[in-house]
């Protein structure tokens, strides 16, 4: 190999090329970031230092006018699984010297305009976002895309626009749960549901009308209740009204706070579970193991959809070398039986 002396120095691009590695592993390494192994961050190093790397110098006089904050935009802050979101990133963002702010939309449309319309000053270096149940205009996002703005969406994200998303398996999630619940027996089962825009609520609607269909039960749609996102008294009683008049043996149910109002409708009108009734929920509910019966729970990987939404984010406003809308990663949710589903 030729030699490098202090007056010749190698670029990121040039790196990668000597070491076969790509701009992007090549950037992680020399980050200390968590997913890249401590052998290929000594090989990194060592070559940036062995051949006089530099960093980008166009990147460098950027990274003077960032604010090094970045906004994080949910719809609450009550449901566990934003919670568990939330640390993800925060374990991402204290290595890479960022600071974060939280914003709640409490699940307005209306709000979220609002929240992102601030950012256009440039108050924020970044963007990760997971946008409300009745989104369904994206202009205001659309508009800070166009400004320069590098947004991540996780969890609930817009599939009309060009842009990264880290989500979870939600149709195939609500498959295996609902079919989990006919191998128990239930022949009746209603899918307790809110009304939005967003996909995850169409692709979990989805995926339990496969289940139905795969094992030849067959659906009116009289099974499928729409209740408001978040936790009313009108909930319970829409719930317990159905259990009465629809007389299902099984629930599944697409949200976190759905689960409470369930059980209490159940135990409203004397429903046993599971004996008289089966239950599954999308939750990460750390009381689930301690409900009474304990909660069959489709389990999303919120911690991991965290870490690997910031990632992204700060990978792109390091040095700008990966193409931000092309990253969409998908990572699967797990069945955890108990036994709300088992009696």
């Amino acid at each position: 190999m030729e030699d490098n002396t202090d007056d010749k120095k190698i670029n990121m691009k040039a790196l990668a090329k000597v070491l076969n590695l790509s701009t992007a592993t090549i950037s992680k390494a020399l980050r200390d970031s968590y997913d890249i192994s401590d052998q290929t961050k000594s090989r990194v190093k060592e070559a940036a230092s062995r051949l006089n790397y530099v960093t980008n110098p166009h990147a460098s006089s950027l990274r003077k006018h960032l604010s090094n904050t970045i906004a994080i935009v949910i719809p609450e802050i009550a449901d566990s699984f934003f919670s568990q979101v939330i640390n993800g990133i925060e374990s991402i963002a204290g290595k890479e010297k960022y600071h974060f702010l939280i914003y709640l939309t409490h699940d307005s449309y209306e709000r979220e305009v609002s929240i992102l319309n601030e950012f256009t000053s440039g108050r924020v270096d970044g963007i990760l976002i997971s946008v409300a149940s009745n989104t369904s205009d994206t202009a205001h996002i659309s508009k800070l895309q166009q400004a320069g703005m590098p947004i991540v969406f996780f969890d609930r994200d817009c599939a009309q626009l060009s842009a990264a998303s880290v989500t979870t398996d939600d149709f195939n999630s609500a498959y295996i749960a609902a079919s989990h619940m006919i191998a128990q027996g239930c022949k009746n089962i209603s899918l307790i549901t809110v009304q939005g825009y967003v996909s995850i609520f169409s692709s979990r609607e989805e995926g339990y009308k496969k289940a139905l269909s795969d094992m030849a039960i067959t659906s009116d749609g009289s099974n499928l209740i729409y209740c408001v996102n978040k936790y009313t008294d009108e909930n319970i009683a829409l719930i317990r009204d159905h259990l009465i008049s629809a007389r299902p043996d099984g629930l599944l149910l697409t949200v976190e706070h759905l689960a409470t109002s369930a059980y209490l409708a159940c135990h409203e009108i004397k429903l046993r579970i599971p004996n008289d009734i089966k239950i599954a929920c999308f939750t990460n509910q750390i009381t689930a193991p301690v409900l009474n019966p304990p909660l069959t729970t489709i389990l999303q990987p919120a911690y991991e959809m965290g870490q690997k939404a910031g990632a992204l984010l700060f990978e792109y406003l390091s040095h700008n070398y990966i193409k931000l809308e092309e990253e969409h990663i998908i990572i699967p949710s797990k069945l955890v039986i108990r036994e709300s589903t088992t009696g």
